[in-house]
């Protein structure tokens, strides 16, 4: 067998902040940038019984766009019909598979007014995303890079991910004053034990090994080795995800998580972030800082006052309640999350939290409110309240497309 195999908590087809700082192109690029030809910005290769799709916006690490979702979900509905083709692969152009969606554009329409543009950014990438989790046909994502937020919404949802030594996964949602979206409510919440919540909440880098452990990807190998297994992929003549699984596997490597992974400190994950609120996550950290002196302790608490205290609150309910919910009610709650967020009905952190960390870069945001004792239950209740009745739900498909829990 060559996989590390995590544990049965995660399905095999289960299916940006110090991170963000890798993604800073993505606030210099001018606004012309934004306008990139739509048709080279999703690619496409054809072998001899698959089609690949390509993310290629590399200047701004392949940052998604509304366009692109739309390009998307036009493609894979193609090829989901076409019978010569029996499965899909996507990967990115450059050092990354996918940042996660375009915040910097979202930031600039909410400050202009439109938000009628952002609220088809999210309903049009979540539904590819709801697409890709529901294929009819085996999903293979070789996540070679930066795979972040809505780069892990449009790939582990699907049948296979492939991680490398390159790769960098992070939901860093609370960074910027928002929410872990793009299903991550859904994927983070299966993850071994209390694991989920501990990445949502700090928004801390997994590795691919770290992800191959958890869950998160399901075969792992050396990013030199991608032309071998891509190279086999395009002569593989089948739509049986068997096959395509067993050809991965004739490449994949058996590994374990490195000395300093989180997941060697599973048990205090559990111990800590297992408490039913953000006070007694903190409280519980503070006792092991002081009592073992842990640096990990340390760093997980300096993480967590870093970041939006609502974005904290919010995150973890979300985690709690996906736990018990289909991927589509997860990106349904989402969508409601999210315009909430853009709509700053509550408090203005996401845009505050882009333009602290991205834009302008001076790495202090004014969180609204600033503690997390300030946070009031009617505050998160709002995230989660159903949206007035002139503003619809966002559809997906289930009658047609089954989801799975």
């Amino acid at each position: 067998m060559q996989r590390f195999k995590a544990a049965s908590l995660v399905r095999n087809g289960l299916h940006n902040c110090r991170l963000l700082s890798h993604c800073r192109g993505l606030c210099s690029l001018p606004d012309h940038a934004l306008n990139d030809d739509l048709g080279h910005q999703v690619l496409v290769e054809g072998k001899a019984w698959s089609r690949t799709a390509i993310l290629n916006r590399p200047s701004a690490l392949n940052a998604l766009t509304t366009a692109m979702g739309a390009r998307l979900q036009k493609l894979y509905k193609s090829w989901e019909d076409n019978p010569d083709i029996g499965f899909i692969v996507m990967k990115g152009s450059g050092k990354a598979f996918c940042a996660g969606g375009d915040v910097v554009y979202l930031y600039h329409m909410i400050n202009k007014g439109k938000i009628e543009e952002c609220k088809q950014f999210f309903s049009t990438l979540y539904a590819f995303m709801y697409m890709v989790g529901t294929c009819l046909k085996p999903h293979v994502a070789i996540l070679n890079g930066i795979t972040m937020g809505g780069g892990a919404g449009v790939s582990i949802p699907g049948t296979f991910r492939i991680a490398t030594d390159k790769t960098v996964f992070a939901t860093p949602e609370t960074l910027i004053g928002f929410h872990p979206d793009a299903g991550a409510s859904f994927y983070l919440s299966h993850l071994p034990g209390h694991l989920g919540e501990f990445v949502a909440l700090t928004g801390e880098r997994l590795n691919g090994l770290d992800m191959i452990a958890s869950g998160l990807a399901t075969h792992y190998l050396h990013s030199s080795r991608l032309p071998l297994i891509e190279e086999e992929l395009g002569k593989i003549v089948t739509d049986d995800p068997s096959v395509i699984e067993a050809s991965l596997d004739k490449y994949g490597e058996l590994v374990c998580p490195d000395e300093k992974s989180v997941l060697h400190r599973i048990e205090l994950v559990d111990k800590c972030f297992s408490h039913d609120t953000v006070e007694e996550i903190i409280d519980a950290l503070e006792c092991e800082a002081g009592r073992t002196n842990d640096a990990w302790c340390t760093s997980t608490l300096k993480r967590l006052k870093e970041v939006s205290p609502l974005s904290l609150k919010v995150a973890l309910r979300s985690i709690r309640e996906g736990r018990f919910q289909t991927l589509d009610q997860c990106l349904v709650r989402e969508y409601r999350m999210s315009l909430q967020s853009i709509t700053k009905q509550v408090s203005n952190d996401f845009c505050e939290g882009v333009r602290a960390r991205v834009v302008e870069k001076d790495f202090a945001p004014k969180w609204d409110p600033p503690s997390v004792e300030k946070v009031s239950n009617d505050m998160v209740d709002q995230y989660f309240s159903p949206l007035s009745e002139f503003e619809p739900d966002l559809e997906l498909p289930t009658e047609l497309r089954e989801a799975f829990t």
